[in-house]
């Protein structure tokens, strides 16, 4: 197993940070490498903010519900951002109405996510800790408003990053005969059944780990998603739509 496959099997998700700071070169390194990450098309429809204001940080571990957002020494949003290449096809006096279907929605997310996954494992290559941070979407228009994000833009994702202060246990996956498929997909009519040695170490793994002890397994948790219905998360295809996503 080489370095960058140890690295992937090791990652962690990490809320704790200490006070020290990210030097600027480090930094540069992370935006470099978010950059050079596959892009559909080569039309690269991704941005970064990095949210260095105090009070927006806070705002945004307010939208988050997590006061970890707060404390991290640095703070990114990853937008999908369709607003770029509008300008470009309208100053070249072309129309942009594909911009507003399924289509270009997609490719826009995917290169959003692939860009931070890029930065997400170059962070922790040089020993920082980061944590993805999916709760920014609580109110997706707030944070449009906050950053001041144009038509054609969408913030994707957050994500968090500073020197760990923690070290949380690894969590375990789902065994691999689950998610892997060869030529077709496999549907099992016993899930929770075929689930049940897996939920065990779910539920052994949250029982001995350090901080936020609980007894659950995996096949609750996704039982007790169903019943979540976030009023604001459940408009966000509303908020996509006033952005100038999904129009057809």
């Amino acid at each position: 197993m080489n370095e960058t496959i140890q690295l992937l099997f090791h990652h962690r998700s990490i809320r704790g940070f200490s006070t020290e700071n990210i030097s600027q070169e480090k930094i540069d390194l992370l935006i470099q490498s978010a950059q050079h990450a596959p892009t559909n098309n080569f039309l690269q429809q991704y941005s970064i903010i990095d949210v260095t204001d105090e009070m927006k940080k806070k705002t945004l571990a307010k939208i988050g519900n997590q006061t970890y957002i707060a404390e991290s020494n640095r703070l990114f949003v990853i937008t999908a951002d369709l607003h770029r290449n509008a300008e470009i096809a309208q100053e070249k006096g072309k129309s942009t109405e594909v911009l507003g279907s399924f289509d270009y929605c997609l490719r826009s997310f995917s290169d959003a996510f692939i860009s931070a996954q890029n930065m997400v494992i170059a962070a922790e290559s040089m020993g920082l800790g980061t944590v993805y941070l999916g709760s920014i979407l609580n109110d997706a228009q707030a944070v449009i408003d906050l950053l001041h994000l144009p038509k054609y833009t969408f913030p994707v994702v957050g994500i968090a990053i500073g020197y760990p202060d923690q070290s949380p246990e690894l969590k375990p996956r789902l065994p691999q005969i689950e998610i892997y498929h060869e030529n077709e997909y496999h549907s099992s009519e016993r899930m929770v059944h075929d689930l049940e040695n897996y939920d065990q170490t779910v539920s052994q793994y949250y029982d001995l780990r350090n901080k936020n002890r609980r007894i659950d397994t995996f096949t609750d948790q996704i039982a007790k998603a169903m019943e979540k219905h976030p009023e604001k998360r459940m408009s966000m295809l509303n908020v996509l739509k006033s952005q100038g996503f999904m129009q057809y």
